[in-house]
């Protein structure tokens, strides 16, 4: 599992585990991989944008990321972050057990448009154990080694699909509450995407002072009014290139007047151009 593994999208193995524990800075802008990730929260405070949702995670919440699914961590550095990462092959898992569907976890969610599940207490402490045992075996040399962590990873999806076929994780509503007038706005931003969309005009809609408003906004989201426009019209292009719509007309309907200007925002932000992505 100490394999390299490009940040550009590749997984050169059939998978990787992370374990980590830190005060990380945000992630990269927007981005997806070409393999398929999970990721649980052990500790920390942080909320992940996916596609158009955004979900807060709670301790040993679940997030599933298929291929190509556009998403992007918010996290709060002032508290340790702590999680576990996974990237896998689905070649890789398809091939040691065809006819398990182990990957209809991901097929799920994506099809469902909800990337978090919400294990109940056993599910949780069976995840804490399998957990405690991968951090066991990643540093074991002896014989059957690597099919002892093999068989833990599959032990890892089973339950994962578990949770994912259980009406408990169907329940939960992981979308983070905010202030009603930030509410109100990311409502107003999300449909009105193909407008011109300023701090003053957002503020004066919700009644506020411009610079209070803007204060408010960057507490509740963590990005500033601006950021958060830019990312919410990219990804809504990234949306529409994926489906087929030609480039030029995904830049307009996103509120881009330049294509240059989107162009560049967009190579920025998903490192691929519009057409790589298409």
């Amino acid at each position: 599992m100490n394999s390299s593994y490009s940040r550009e999208g590749y997984l050169t193995e059939n998978y990787h585990l992370f374990h980590l524990r830190d005060t990380a800075g945000q992630e990269r802008d927007f981005h997806f991989h070409e393999f398929d990730k999970i990721v649980i929260l052990l500790a920390g405070n942080v909320n992940y944008l996916v596609e158009s949702k955004t979900y807060a995670l709670r301790p040993w919440d679940i997030l599933l990321i298929q291929h190509h699914v556009i998403h992007k961590a918010l996290i709060d550095q002032s508290q340790p972050y702590e999680r576990v990462i996974l990237y896998l092959d689905r070649k890789f898992v398809e091939r040691a057990m065809p006819e398990a569907g182990l990957m209809g976890c991901f097929e799920r969610a994506d099809k469902q448009g909800r990337y978090l599940l919400a294990p109940g207490k056993e599910d949780a402490e069976s995840l804490a154990g399998l957990i405690g045992s991968l951090d066991k075996a990643a540093a074991d040399s002896q014989f059957g080694a690597q099919a002892l962590r093999d068989t833990l990873v599959m032990q890892l999806l089973i339950l994962v699909n578990r949770v994912s076929l259980s009406d408990a994780a169907a329940q939960q509503d992981p979308t983070p509450q905010y202030d009603p007038k930030i509410a109100q706005t990311l409502s107003y931003i999300h449909e009105n995407l193909r407008r011109p969309l300023t701090v003053d005009e957002l503020a004066e809609r919700v009644y506020l002072s411009k610079y209070h408003f803007m204060r408010l906004f960057k507490a509740q989201t963590g990005v500033t009014v601006h950021a958060y426009v830019r990312q919410r019209r990219l990804l809504h292009a990234a949306q529409l290139i994926r489906t087929g719509v030609n480039v030029n007309k995904a830049a307009a309907d996103s509120g881009f007047e330049e294509y240059s200007t989107f162009f560049r925002a967009f190579r920025e932000c998903f490192g691929v151009s519009p057409g790589q992505l298409k």
